[in-house]
């Protein structure tokens, strides 16, 4: 069976939707990220609700809270974490790094320690990598929620987070509460990072949170044109994914993640190499 056959399959369809709605997300928070310079941030936030997600595990498998799903702790995790490393970032930013990397540490071990306990043990790899072919109808349609409630932010504060992305002193000056905005920025990425690990894995979310806009970069005048050129490659590399994944019979997950980051370095390399043909013409011209 080849690729497009297997999209006859419920399973196939659902991972081909979940990119795309997935895309949405990478390409618009993905730019933010990218463009302000917190990508650790992003990454350091998904790796803590792993604490969450396996104190959560933990408690219903031992029956001290029955039926508390995995997501749940997660969130509790992910605004935690957001919280802690905005609040750092905008009265101690001296310490801003130590603090990020430790909640990256910390989250991750109390993750994995708390799944040690659990009776039956999850293996926590299963969320670091996901398995974006496990995808349901309920999973598609909480993505599409998140999608309408980011495009809506997004196009009601556009002006103020597209200035406060590039100037955020200017942004002051002109009386537009730039902490309240990255707070809210913070907060939409942890929330979005969290659904998103949840369908493809931590490391996946990190990669394309970004790649896709980093490859955008290249190319956009604006943020606006960086968040639809994000959009358009996250989906792009998330169709490329699953049909060499499934030709090549590999995990999709990291079959998305080499493809998007084999695009993001083809395209340094040529960018780099059009700019010193470039200098070198006008040097030529000069002389």
């Amino acid at each position: 069976m080849n690729f497009f056959q297997a999209l006859t399959l419920p399973f196939i369809r659902n991972a081909l939707m979940a990119g795309i709605l997935s895309s949405v997300l990478f390409g618009i928070i993905g730019s933010v990220v990218t463009v302000r310079r917190i990508a650790g941030l992003a990454g350091s936030i998904s790796h803590a609700v792993l604490g969450g997600i396996g104190i959560a595990l933990y408690l219903n498998a031992t029956g001290k809270v029955p039926g508390l799903p995995p997501l749940a702790g997660a969130v509790v995790f992910a605004l935690l974490s957001a919280i802690i490393i905005g609040y750092v970032s905008l009265k101690g930013k001296q310490r801003e790094d130590t603090v990020i990397n430790a909640i990256w540490a910390i989250g991750m071990s109390i993750g994995v320690l708390f799944m040690a306990k659990t009776p039956g043990y999850t293996d926590p790899s299963s969320y670091l990598f996901g398995n974006v072919l496990l995808i349901s109808n309920q999973d598609l349609f909480w993505l599409f929620i998140l999608d309408i409630v980011v495009l809506f932010l997004t196009l009601r504060y556009y002006p103020q987070i597209e200035a406060s992305s590039f100037d955020e002193e200017f942004t002051q000056v002109r009386g537009i509460q730039t902490q309240r905005i990255f707070l809210i920025i913070l907060g939409i990425t942890a929330v979005s990072v969290v659904f998103l690990q949840t369908y493809v894995g931590i490391v996946m979310v990190i990669a394309m949170l970004t790649l896709p806009a980093g490859t955008a970069g290249y190319f956009a005048k604006n943020l606006a044109t960086m968040m639809i050129g994000g959009t358009l490659y996250a989906a792009l590399f998330s169709f490329g994914g699953l049909a060499v994944g499934w030709i090549l019979d590999v995990p999709v997950g990291a079959m998305t993640v080499v493809f998007a980051g084999a695009v993001f370095l083809g395209t340094a390399g040529f960018t780099l190499l059009r700019k010193k043909i470039a200098r070198r013409k006008k040097q030529q011209g000069n002389s």
